[in-house]
C-alpha cells in the first residue's frame, strides 16, 4: 500500500476531492477548522497521495479523496481516529515507525507537514461539507465567472444606503432598528455610566479607569461627557498598545521564526512600534496599506514606510528547508495568504493548487497575484551582533532598510559595528521582474504556462498600471497591487476593516468570518450597515479614531448586555445587534 508519491502541491481544477458523504460523516466544523483543511491539508494529500489513492487508482482499497472514505480505510484498517493522531495509522505511516509502513515510500515527509497532519486529526480530521461534487463535469470545464459571481454581494461597489432625517437618531441605531422591527425584536436599554466606562478603558486601552475616573465621569452630567471620555482615550498613548496588537494578531505577527529552532526574528520590535505610532497618529488606513504592501517602492519612502515592509516577514520562516524550492514558494504563498486575507477578507491561498471550490478564483488566478511578489526575498544569513542588536552592512544598502535610531541607549550599551541599526524587512531579487510559471497541483517542481501580474478578475478587469518604481532596485509590481487595495473603489478594503473594527467594539464582526467574505464565510445578515460603515470609513480620510467615535456614540454599542429571553429565540446570536455581546477579557488587559 502505498499512501504517497510526489511531495508537494495539491491537485490542479481538483474536484474528486469531495466524494459524497454519508450522512453521519457531514460534520459542521468552524470556519477556521476548513481553512486549515485547505491551506495545509488538501495540498499535502492531492500532491503526495492522490495518484496512488483517488477515484481511479486506489491502492491497499485505500481511498483518500473524502473523509468518509479515509474513515473507512483501506486493507489496513481506517486511516486515521478522530482527534487522536497518535491512534491513526495514517501518522505511525509518515513517521516511518514501523518498517512495513512507511509513507511516502521514496521519501519521508517533512516535519512540518507530519505536525500538520497531527493538528488536522486533534482538530477532528474537518473537512468541508459541501456535498458531493462531479468529478467529470469540473475537469472538463473550463473555469469562468458568471454575472452571478460578480453580483456577489462582497464584489459589488459600495453604496451608501439613503437615510431618513430622524431626531438625533445614529445612522447606525437606525439601520440596526430597521431589521429589527421586522422580526418583531426590541432593544435592551443603555448601560449605566459605570459600565460604559469600563467598556470605554477596556475597548480602546486595555485597562481599567481607577475609582476616581469612574466617579468623576458617573458625576458628569453634561451631554458631551461620553465623547469627551472617548477623545481623552484614543489620545493616550495606551491605545495605540491596544489596537496595534489587534493589528499584530490579525497579520500573524510573532517574534520566533517557528519550525525547530524557532530562532528569535532580530529587530521584528521596530514593526511592532511601527504599528503602535501608526494607530496612535491615526494615520489613514490607505496610507497603512500602501506602506506595508510596498513601503519601499513609494514615490516619498522613509524610515516608517520601510519599515512597514517587515509584514512580509512575520511568519513561520525555515533557514534550512529540506526543499529549498518548495520553501520558496511557501513563503511566496505565505505573503500572498496573508496580504489577500488582511486587506481584502480573501482565501486567495485555497487556490494554490487548484481552482477555489468556493469563490471564483481560479488557479491561474492565484499565480497572477503571486507574481506581485515575485521578486521578494527574505533576508538568507545576515550577521548579527546580538548585544547591539545589529545586522552587518555586509549587504547592499537596497536589502536591507538602514535605519538611524536616534533614542537614547544606556551609557553601558556596546555600540553598533557602525552606529546605525537596521529593520527587518524583505528585498527584491532584481530589478528585472522574475518569471512567474502556474505550478501543476502547486508543485515548485512542475511549472507550466507563464502568467503576468494581474488582479483578481472577479473584481475587475483593469490591467496593472506597473510604473518604473523610483527605487532603482525594485520593480514597481508591488506598488501597482497596493494602490489597487487602497483605492476607495476596491470593494472590499473598506468593508474588511470597517468589519474589524466592529468586530473590536462588540466581539463579534457583522461579518462573523473577518477574514473570509467568500461564500464559504459566514454571511453578513446587515450589508447595509457594512456598506455604511465602510462609506463613512472612506469619506472620513480612513480615520480609525473616527469610526471608533461614530460606533461608540451609538445606542447599539452602549446597550446592555442582558440577555432578553423574550428575544432569544428570534435572535439567539445577537446577529442583529439588539443588545452588546457578552465578552471575555483577554489574556493580554488581564495581565496589564
Amino acid at each position: 500500500m502505498h499512501l504517497f508519491r510526489s511531495i508537494i502541491g495539491a491537485l490542479s481544477g481538483l474536484a474528486a476531492l469531495f466524494l459524497p458523504l454519508g450522512k453521519a460523516e457531514r460534520m459542521a466544523f468552524p470556519p477556521e477548522s476548513i481553512q486549515f483543511f485547505e491551506n495545509k491539508i488538501r495540498p499535502l494529500l492531492a500532491g503526495n497521495c492522490f495518484e496512488c489513492h483517488d477515484a481511479k487508482k486506489h491502492k491497499g482499497k485505500l481511498l483518500l479523496t473524502s473523509r468518509e472514505a479515509i474513515l473507512k480505510g483501506g486493507d489496513s484498517g481506517a486511516a486515521i481516529t478522530p482527534y487522536d493522531p497518535d491512534k491513526s495509522l495514517l501518522i505511525e505511516a509518515v513517521k516511518y515507525i514501523n518498517a512495513d509502513l512507511q509513507m511516502p515510500p521514496k521519501k519521508k515527509l517533512g516535519k512540518q507537514d507530519v505536525a500538520d497532519l497531527e493538528q488536522w486529526i486533534r482538530l477532528g480530521a474537518p473537512w468541508p461539507s459541501s456535498g458531493p461534487i462531479s468529478t467529470s463535469a469540473k475537469l472538463e470545464q473550463a473555469f469562468s465567472i458568471t454575472d452571478e459571481d460578480r453580483k456577489y454581494w462582497a464584489f459589488r461597489p459600495i453604496e451608501r444606503p439613503g437615510l431618513h432625517k430622524t431626531n438625533g437618531q445614529a445612522p447606525i441605531d437606525q439601520l440596526i432598528q430597521k431589521q429589527l422591527e421586522s422580526k418583531g425584536i426590541s432593544v435592551n436599554s443603555i448601560a449605566d455610566q459605570a459600565t460604559l466606562i469600563r467598556r470605554a478603558y477596556f475597548d480602546l486601552i486595555g485597562l481599567p479607569p481607577s475609582y476616581e475616573e469612574v466617579q468623576a465621569f458617573v458625576n458628569d452630567n453634561s451631554p458631551n461627557a461620553w465623547p469627551k471620555l472617548i477623545d481623552y482615550l484614543i489620545a493616550l498613548p495606551q491605545y495605540g498598545e491596544r489596537w496595534g496588537r489587534h493589528w499584530l494578531d490579525v497579520v500573524r505577527f510573532a517574534q520566533t521564526n517557528g519550525y525547530e529552532r524557532d530562532d528569535e526574528k532580530p529587530l521584528v520590535w521596530k514593526y511592532r512600534d511601527y504599528v503602535i505610532r501608526a494607530f496612535n497618529e491615526d494615520k489613514p488606513y490607505d496610507r497603512f496599506v500602501l506602506e506595508q504592501i510596498a513601503g519601499d517602492e513609494l514615490p516619498d519612502v522613509d524610515n516608517d514606510s520601510l519599515i512597514a515592509t517587515g509584514f512580509y516577514r512575520l511568519g513561520v520562516w525555515d533557514d534550512e528547508p529540506d526543499d529549498k524550492r518548495a520553501a520558496e514558494f511557501d513563503g511566496l504563498d505565505d505573503m500572498l495568504k496573508t496580504t489577500s486575507e488582511t486587506f481584502m477578507g480573501l482565501t486567495v491561498g485555497c487556490a494554490r493548487c487548484h481552482d477555489h471550490m468556493f469563490d471564483p478564483i481560479s488557479q491561474q488566478d492565484y499565480y497572477e497575484m503571486l507574481s506581485f511578489f515575485r521578486n521578494v526575498r527574505y533576508y538568507d544569513k545576515p550577521k548579527y551582533e546580538w548585544d547591539s542588536a545589529t545586522y552587518s552592512p555586509l549587504i547592499r544598502p537596497q536589502f536591507v532598510f538602514e535605519w538611524q535610531n536616534k533614542k537614547d541607549k544606556p551609557k553601558d550599551a556596546k555600540p553598533p559595528w557602525n552606529g546605525r541599526e537596521y529593520a527587518l524587512t524583505v528585498r527584491e531579487h532584481s530589478v528585472k521582474p522574475m518569471d512567474t510559471h502556474l505550478l501543476i497541483r502547486g508543485n515548485a517542481g512542475r511549472p507550466s504556462k507563464k502568467v503576468e501580474p494581474k488582479f483578481l478578475n472577479v473584481l475587475t478587469n483593469t490591467k496593472p498600471a506597473i510604473a518604473q518604481s523610483p527605487n532603482p532596485f525594485t520593480t514597481g509590481r508591488r506598488l501597482a497591487l497596493a494602490k489597487w487595495i487602497a483605492s476607495p473603489e476596491h470593494p472590499l478594503t473598506a468593508r474588511v476593516m470597517a468589519n474589524r473594527i466592529w468586530q473590536f467594539h462588540f466581539g463579534r464582526g457583522l461579518v462573523a468570518t473577518p477574514n473570509d467574505f467568500g461564500k464559504a464565510g459566514v454571511p453578513c445578515p446587515n450589508h447595509k450597515l457594512l456598506d455604511w460603515l465602510a462609506a463613512e470609513f472612506i469619506d472620513s480620510g480612513w480615520s480609525i479614531k473616527h469610526m471608533h467615535r461614530v460606533i461608540m456614540k451609538s445606542e447599539a454599542y452602549r446597550r446592555t448586555s442582558w440577555q432578553n429571553p423574550a428575544n432569544q429565540d428570534a435572535d439567539p446570536g445577537n446577529k442583529l445587534v439588539w443588545r452588546q455581546n457578552l465578552r471575555r477579557l483577554e489574556a493580554e488587559a488581564i495581565r496589564d
